[in-house]
């Protein structure tokens, strides 16, 4: 079938022919009358047996005017929408760089800015590159951190970047606890189900020890990798348990690495408590990134 607006053109261009038939037959009939008489009979045709074709060709003219139209305020929204979308996307990032502007003056010198790349290869998913590497003190196991919290840890180090790994790698272990001190266990990441994403569970919870809802975890300093005070995420729900010695909890993560483009990398040793670099309450669940970090 085809599309209405051929129709719409196929009827202009008969009643434009028929028109021009008429015209032509009324011209050739009254060529030999006087000009006045000539005059009178037009004007009779126009309001009797032209008039419908002078409306149909009227509303064919407003039906093209219409559609111009409306392509050109379909052009003028498409342009406003990714104009929006561009200041939506450069505001976001703006924030980070803000926060993490904010975090970097409190950590001093020896967090380095960076910026994440991500290989984009299969298999490569948990990993990322930052453009800062051994000629800038960067080593082997160095906290990479975000405006949020805990994004991952340097595995390789070359001279000018490095290679890392984020909470989404099977591999990724962190010595964590409560941020008010009282619970202590050990962060992983366990691969979702099909079609379902990663998720964190701190484990090796005391049975006996009551952890409530929306508690923040952090690293504890333990085992010489992470300094002590690094967001890692929110205490979700029970995820089970060990008899009655040990429980295991699912974590709302506060960095979902997807979302990392810019970052602090630790250069050198690991040092003192970083608490204070996020300014949030050791169990406000307030604290947790917008959604839109979401993975």
């Amino acid at each position: 079938m085809p599309p209405y607006g051929n129709e719409s053109e196929s009827v202009g261009r008969r009643g434009e022919l028929i028109t021009a038939g008429i015209v032509l037959l009324v011209a050739l009939s009254t060529s030999f009358l006087s000009e006045p008489n000539q005059q009178r009979i037009s004007g009779a045709l126009q309001v009797t047996v032209l008039r419908p074709f002078i409306a149909t060709q009227q509303r064919l003219e407003e039906s093209r005017i219409g559609a111009a139209d409306a392509d050109s305020l379909m052009a003028l929204v498409d342009s406003l929408s990714s104009t929006l979308s561009t200041q939506s996307v450069l505001l976001d990032e703006n924030r980070t760089l803000r926060a993490l502007l904010d975090i970097g003056e409190r950590a001093g010198p020896r967090y380095l800015p960076a910026t994440v790349l991500r290989p984009g290869t299969p298999g490569s998913e948990s990993m990322f590159i930052v453009d800062v590497g051994a000629d800038d003190g960067i080593v082997q196991g160095s906290p990479v951190i975000g405006p949020s919290g805990l994004v991952g840890v340097i595995r390789e180090v070359r001279p000018r970047n490095s290679v890392g790994m984020d909470w989404s790698h099977p591999e990724f272990r962190a010595s964590a606890m409560l941020a008010d001190g009282t619970v202590y266990g050990l962060v992983e990441n366990r691969a979702g189900a099909f079609r379902e994403p990663d998720r964190l569970l701190l484990n090796g919870v005391p049975f006996n020890e009551q952890v409530a809802p929306g508690s923040l975890v952090v690293t504890s300093g333990l085992g010489g990798v992470f300094p002590r005070g690094i967001p890692i995420g929110h205490i979700d729900v029970l995820a089970g348990q060990e008899g009655s010695w040990l429980k295991t909890f699912w974590l709302t993560p506060r960095v979902h690495p997807g979302a990392a483009t810019h970052v602090l990398v630790l250069q050198g040793d690991v040092g003192d408590d970083v608490t204070g670099l996020w300014g949030v309450d050791s169990t406000d669940a307030s604290g947790a990134p917008p959604s839109r970090e979401g993975r």
